[in-house]
């Protein structure tokens, strides 16, 4: 049994899930045989083993998440629950120190309530006014802020009291973003570093998805102790009381329900039917665009008044009660995503389940959005390396088994010229729907589609393009396609990708922007312009003709493309001229001058028939 290869003893390593020192040690060994493939597979294998590093840092974070739901679920003391958000905020991000500040509205100021990570005194005793210090920023506007070095950012107002408490503590990169109850700010849960660590996006999301989980926990806490002080102080309001407690009581069955939908891994679908399980009316989830995500009542689609009442929605940014309907707008980092919608004027306490619902709406969403983004590049990756990479064809093979690509099948390859943001999206949704490939190699954008018809793939491309209305929005181009395929294997893959982007080179060429086509489209011409510039293929096989007429007004070109139409017959290139047939001679001697010797022989002739060809099919030159 032959020795196992250099990038099949990486993979071992990769499944046997080694440490880092393994992969050294074996590619110092396989230095003495063949170093550059012992530097491939090295390579491959440690790219290979950061992204499943990447997995497990994701895992750690959703599972930090769903810890956290699950404590404030469970906890029902104000003080309890507010340390147990500020403990797992810094848990969930990483960071040096988190806290937690709390709006008095009636002071126009916000002050620290619970610290994980400060040490002094004067920073737990800070109150920042509204609009004073990113935190009073938040505090006002109701939006996330980010800074990746407090005291260089100038885009919130400094204050000595403030600065000084942050210079404290020595914090550089802060984040803020709000507790919100509807459009109500209560507080501020902050995420910070000692250095300048720059928040991505992704951070901003989860953050604020676990803010509203957060705001939620406290306002039950609030107003359990609310209901409980107004059964001492008025009794003659127990009718009363006892419908609070009744809608507090849904409030904590919905509350479990939802969190149970997270805490289980479960869709929109999931959540459309626990809301409707509680509410006892049909529920939707409605994207920005209109689309139905998920529904309760798959047999009603949306009237075209909820759908605009969808819109006024995401515009004031709060939940709305009109006309039958209650809807509640899901954001993520101040973006909208979606709103939930149920068919009834919701009260108070339907008010509460129904924005509990769009934050458990919005956590579905970011995750969902995060491990799709995330799979997509991983795939993006995977076709660059098909098409343009020195990996063999096993570990290839293998990579695109792991991520549900079956190379075996017949592809059909796509190159498609330009990648705006729009075309990529329709790209990706394309890739994905077919379970097949999509990347940006260079300037141009490739997909690779199992068992599909070349051709047929493209126009489909080109017509998702344009969307619904069947026309490609204002500013945009119908997109041009070279096509292949359908072809199987690495080595297929590859050989039909260069065959495509000839055939995209091609189109180009012949100025048919906007069209879909393969080689055995083009024809000869087609596939000649694909490879060479047209117009410098016609002056290297006639140039000297070309000059000749042009200087002196001859008609040595018209001579040569008759000759070769009569199949090099003299009487009848003469009739066709209407000159003598001694004048053709003439004129042939002229053009075996210019041309040189042997340019009567069969493979000359051939070339500058093409030539010939060429030039009839191209436009002509500014000036003449």
């Amino acid at each position: 049994m032959s020795e196992p290869s250099i990038g099949e003893r990486f993979l071992e390593l990769l499944a046997d899930d080694r440490p880092l020192s393994d992969y050294e040690t074996l590619w110092t060994t396989a230095q003495r045989d063949d170093p550059a493939a012992a530097d491939r597979a090295h390579s491959l294998a440690l790219r290979a083993r950061g992204l499943r590093e990447q997995d497990r840092r994701r895992e750690a974070e959703l599972s930090a998440l769903f810890d956290t739901v699950a404590d404030l679920a469970a906890l029902k003391d104000l003080d309890d629950v507010l340390e147990a958000i500020v403990r797992r905020a810094r848990t969930l991000l990483g960071c040096d120190v988190s806290y937690l500040s709390l709006n008095d509205d009636e002071a126009g100021a916000t002050y620290m309530k619970v610290t994980q990570g400060i040490h002094s005194e004067e920073f737990r005793n800070v109150r920042l006014g509204f609009g004073e210090g990113l935190g009073g920023l938040v505090a006002q506007t109701a939006r996330p802020y980010m800074t990746d070095d407090y005291f260089a950012d100038e885009r919130f107002r400094h204050t000595r009291s403030v600065d000084t408490a942050v210079g404290a503590e020595e914090l550089r990169s802060i984040l803020g973003v709000p507790l919100l109850l509807g459009r109500t700010v209560i507080g501020v849960l902050y995420a910070a570093n000692h250095d300048v660590r720059p928040f991505g996006r992704e951070d901003v999301d989860l953050l604020t998805s676990f803010a509203g989980h957060a705001a939620v926990a406290l306002d039950n806490t609030r107003r359990i102790k609310e209901t409980q002080a107004a059964l001492a102080d008025l009794k003659q309001t127990s009718e009363l009381l006892r419908e609070n407690v009744e809608g507090v009581q849904l409030a904590s069955i919905a509350h479990q329900r939802l969190t149970g939908v997270v805490l289980q891994g479960g869709s929109l679908d999931d959540l459309t039917h626990e809301l409707h399980e509680v509410l006892q009316e049909p529920v939707l989830v409605i994207d920005a665009r209109s689309a139905v995500l998920a529904s309760s009542d798959a047999d009603r689609p949306p009237t075209a008044q909820e759908l605009e009442l969808v819109q006024v929605a995401f515009g004031d940014s709060g939940t709305h009660v009109e006309a039958g309907v209650s809807i509640a707008p899901v954001f993520a980092g101040g973006d909208p995503l979606a709103a939930v919608l149920t068919r009834s004027e919701v009260d108070d306490v339907g008010r509460r389940i129904l924005e509990r619902a769009a934050t458990t709406a919005a956590l579905l969403m970011v995750v969902q959005r995060s491990v799709s983004e995330a799979q997509t590049r991983r795939r993006g990756d995977l076709l660059v390396d098909l098409l343009v990479g020195r990996s063999g064809a096993g570990p290839l093979t293998a990579r695109a088994s792991l991520l549900g690509a079956d190379l075996a099948l017949p592809h059909a390859v796509l190159v498609v010229d330009g990648a705006d943001p729009q075309l990529r999206q329709v790209a990706v949704d394309l890739a994905i729907n077919t379970n097949g490939l999509s990347a940006e190699v260079g300037e141009r954008l490739v997909l690779v589609l199992p068992e599909e018809e070349p051709r047929g793939a493209g126009r489909r491309l080109v017509r998702r393009t344009k969307g619904d209305s069947g026309r490609v929005p204002v500013g945009r181009a119908v997109p041009t396609v070279g096509v292949a395929g359908p072809v199987t294997g690495v080595d297929g893959l590859r050989a039909a990708y260069q065959e495509a982007s000839r055939s995209l080179d091609a189109l180009l060429a012949l100025g048919r922007r906007g069209d879909v086509s393969d080689a055995m489209g083009l024809g000869f011409v087609g596939l000649l312009m694909g490879r060479h510039d047209p117009a410098e293929h016609v002056t290297a096989r006639l140039g000297p003709v070309l000059s000749y007429d042009a200087d002196r007004g001859t008609s040595l070109l018209e001579t040569l493309e008759a000759w070769l139409a009569e199949d090099r017959h003299l009487a009848r290139t003469g009739a066709r001229l209407h000159v003598h047939p001694n004048t053709v001679t003439q004129r042939l001697d002229r053009i075996g001058q210019l041309l040189g010797d042997g340019w009567q022989e069969p493979e000359r002739l051939l070339e500058l028939g093409f030539a010939l060809r060429l030039r009839s099919v191209l436009p002509e030159p500014d000036g003449d």
